[in-house]
């Protein structure tokens, strides 16, 4: 309305024009018919509750829960359903809802009742139940037995063993083909065939750039491979690099799956992802590096004849107040498939509640992508929040998906209002179905490396299900000097974009890089969890041209090693853990004493400007390996590590179940 009257001519004329859109806007909104309600949990709003509006079985609208549990949907008059749903509740569905013309029709209060679903894993020791509630929603413990039972969707072969024990005899299913009666579940179906995975690179991790990905047969999500990292010689090879990443997206998408009574594709599970999820009390740094790091070794959990490493980091905590200001582009994807409740309506309540948390120095603007690319928002001040909300309510979904039109008018949006010494980041929003133009994973990722020169941070938040596309937010968020989140909710979003403001968005040092030197007199072999996608080659450490991960104010990364104590004999090495064997070379720079474990280097740069990285050495002693008792920090990132493998199903897991004591 206040757009209209701006517009209105001037003179004599201009009563009757402003009296004429007055009457023509009461006309609408005296036609405009709402249907709103609250829901609850008997005690308290439920704050991102799925709300869905059904004529018979069609979805006609969806919402979701504010913060005070409101909703509100457009509707035409008539007779509806709703379905109410939120994480560790019992879905509800209320019948025979009329909805009356030219009103806000109000219904009771919908209260959800708890159920032993799951909403948030909390791990405080290895000897207690894995599964339980967060105290953001209601709910209860999901029990080992819980997850043993859940129907696997691992591979082709659990998926032919269940057929055998059913006596079912079937083909091989094809996309067209539905899953067999005997692997049927009432959850969503999220099938996904699987067969052992096989490296295409002989002595190259197999999810490295340049490798295969794998559809699900039955959705298209799609997850790149994970060959873990295998048992490495000490004698052979003492030398352990690579990059740190503190992404935690597959914790959440791990979650996801749980609620919906599916175990997790294998490669959906990237165990540092799920332990960096967590929060850990390491030391906090006091020197002139922005960062400390932390070394504990215990027995290990599920081998108790060899040893666990914890190294734990812990970046500097900066005041909100005192971060630099911001330039910020909020990219989102308003393509046809982010229609659904969990996608785009998710990203604008996301993206409002980042809004709030603007300073006054702080500046966005937004650019939206479907079939081409458009920019809906110049660069504004964080004093004009309802401008910057009204803009981003507005958007609405259709149409193809132009990603890499959207990624560069991003970057040329960012540079034009680049704010010198300040955070410049593109904000990426989409479930990463890129499909017109450049939307191959390779060719997204050179346009990345490219843009990512400018001095433009990234960060991508996933969002949907169904058509998720892991593999490229992952390469998206790797290569853009940035980070990945997986958004399920709105508490999720509250947690990354609230909550973790700082470690999120701003970075405080980059290319992290890291290198272990283990002592073979003490250290028979040893193997990194997790971190496959995140290898580097041994000299990779000391160029300062080969890029690393990024960390975050007050972010904490945890890295784990499982050591054969000198000794104890290697786990036999099969055909495609020897192929994986990294041939390193020599670095005669690091000296280990007799009485060294291991000498810990770590590698960073400033986030702004080029100057040359800055080295970091520690020495751990042989006497570490003797330790019996655990910490707090030990216990929960062993726990979490040991149920990661068991989703896996990884050969590595040893004697871990989910009812360790």
């Amino acid at each position: 309305m206040r757009f209209l009257l701006s517009k209105l001519p001037s003179g004599g004329k201009r009563t009757l024009y402003a009296l004429a859109l007055v009457f023509c806007a009461q006309s609408l909104f005296a036609q405009t018919t709402y249907l709103s309600g609250t829901v609850s949990d008997g005690t308290d709003p439920l704050i991102g509750a799925s709300v869905k509006a059904l004529r018979g079985t069609d979805l006609i609208r969806g919402a979701i829960t504010d913060y005070d549990g409101n909703f509100r949907l457009a509707l035409d008059p008539g007779v509806y359903s709703l379905e109410v749903a939120y994480t560790g509740t019992q879905p509800q569905r209320v019948d025979s809802i009329v909805v009356l013309a030219g009103k806000i029709n109000v219904i009771p209060k919908i209260t959800l009742i708890t159920t032993n679903s799951l909403s948030e894993v909390v791990i405080t020791s290895y000897k207690v139940s894995l599964i339980e509630q967060d105290k953001t929603s209601s709910g209860s413990v999901m029990s080992s037995s819980d997850i043993s039972r859940l129907p696997n969707r691992n591979s082709a072969r659990d998926a032919e063993k269940q057929a055998d024990r059913t006596k079912v005899k079937r083909s091989k299913p094809t996309a067209s083909t539905p899953p067999p009666a005997a692997i049927k579940s009432t959850a969503p179906a999220i099938l996904y065939q699987q067969p052992q995975p096989e490296s295409p690179h002989p002595g190259k991790p197999a999810n490295s750039m340049g490798d295969t990905t794998r559809r699900d047969q039955y959705s298209a999500e799609q997850y790149n491979s994970i060959v873990e990292n295998p048992f490495q010689d000490a004698k052979s090879g003492n030398i352990s690099t690579f990059s740190i990443d503190v992404d935690a997206a597959s914790y959440t998408n791990v979650r996801r799956y749980l609620n919906s009574h599916i175990m997790p594709p294998p490669d959906a599970v990237r165990i540092e992802e799920m332990i960096n999820y967590f929060d850990y009390q390491y030391q906090a740094p006091a020197g002139e590096h922005p960062f400390e790091a932390n070394v504990e070794v215990a027995p290990c959990p599920w081998n108790p004849a060899n040893r666990l490493m914890v190294i734990g980091m812990q970046g500097t905590n900066v005041d909100l107040e005192q971060l630099p200001s911001s330039n910020f582009v909020f990219l989102i994807d308003v393509s046809g498939s982010m229609g659904e409740e969990t996608k785009l309506p998710l990203v604008q309540q996301s993206l409002s509640l980042l809004t709030d948390r603007l300073r006054a120095n702080d500046k966005v603007a937004i650019v939206v992508y479907a079939g081409a690319a458009g920019l809906v928002l110049e660069s504004t001040p964080g004093t004009e929040k309802a401008k910057i909300k009204e803009a981003i309510q507005k958007l609405q979904s259709g149409g193809s998906t132009a990603g890499g039109a959207g990624i560069k008018l991003a970057y040329d949006t960012a540079i034009k209002n680049f704010a010198t010494g300040g955070n410049n980041r593109v904000i990426l929003c989409t479930d990463g179905d890129f499909n017109v133009g450049v939307s191959s994973e390779d060719e997204l990722v050179k346009l990345i490396e490219k843009e990512r020169e400018s001095g433009v941070y990234l960060t991508v938040l996933g969002f949907g299900m169904g058509n998720y596309q892991d593999g490229k937010m992952q390469q998206l968020a790797d290569k853009g000097n940035g980070n990945h989140a997986y958004i399920d909710q709105l508490s999720e979003a509250k947690k990354v974009l609230i909550q973790e403001f700082g470690g999120t968005l701003f970075a405080i040092a980059k290319d992290v890089k890291l290198q272990l030197h283990f002592n073979p007199e003490i250290v028979a072999g040893y193997r990194l969890i997790g971190y496959e996608n995140r290898l580097l080659a041994t000299e990779d450490f000391h160029d300062d041209t080969k890029d690393a991960g990024e960390l975050g104010a007050g972010h904490r990364v945890t890295a784990l090693y499982e050591l054969v104590p000198k000794g104890q004999t290697l786990p036999v090495l099969g055909k495609l853990d020897s192929a994986l064997v990294v041939v390193q070379k020599p670095d005669n720079s690091v000296k280990i004493k007799p009485d060294d474990l291991m000498v810990l280097q770590l590698r960073y740069k400033k986030p702004k400007g080029s100057a040359p990285s800055k080295l970091m050495e520690y020495h751990l002693n042989a006497a570490a390996m003797d330790r019996k008792t655990e910490s707090d920090n030990f216990k929960l990132a062993a726990a979490v590590a040991e149920f990661g493998l068991l989703l896996r199903d990884s050969k590595y897991k040893g004697a871990a179940t989910y009812t360790h004591a």
